[in-house]
């Protein structure tokens, strides 16, 4: 079962709904999930995430040290959480680059390696719709590593 679920704007916090420059942000992360970041920041060093593609794990959103996950030429970054970038692979982007991604934290276990499982919580990942208004100023994508 996907772990995608669609949020209406009314429950996504305002710094998710537009960047500095007025573009809007692809990826974006609660409250709850920046505080883990910066925790798990500065316990291990630069993060990168990623988001999983299926197998193993899902749809989940992977936290990696930087340097510990290979990205691939393919992959897109969407953007930076809190400075560290995410990741999807170029197929994942293409279905879903309508969609706002939101990171977010949940108690449980994920069966990942992602650094926060030890904590006892995983990121999901949720999402909505961009409106055809939102399309129009989208932060662009890099491809590839940066």
């Amino acid at each position: 079962m996907s772990e995608f679920c669609k949020l209406g704007p009314e429950e996504i916090p305002a710094l998710l709904i537009r960047n500095p420059d007025g573009t809007v942000p692809r990826v974006g992360a609660t409250l709850q999930a920046l505080e883990l970041i910066r925790r798990l920041r500065s316990e291990h060093g630069p993060l990168l995430f990623h988001q999983s593609g299926g197998c193993c794990d899902g749809s989940a959103p992977m936290c990696f040290l930087r340097g510990e996950f290979k990205v691939g030429a393919r992959d897109v970054c969407l953007g930076c959480l809190d400075g560290d970038p995410f990741y999807i692979s170029g197929s994942q982007f293409e279905a879903w680059k309508h969609t706002q991604l939101i990171i977010d934290v949940v108690p449980g276990r994920g069966a990942s390696f992602s650094l926060e499982i030890p904590l006892g919580v995983r990121f999901l990942t949720r999402s909505r719709a961009f409106s055809e208004d939102e399309l129009k100023i989208l932060h662009s994508v890099e491809i590839g590593p940066s």
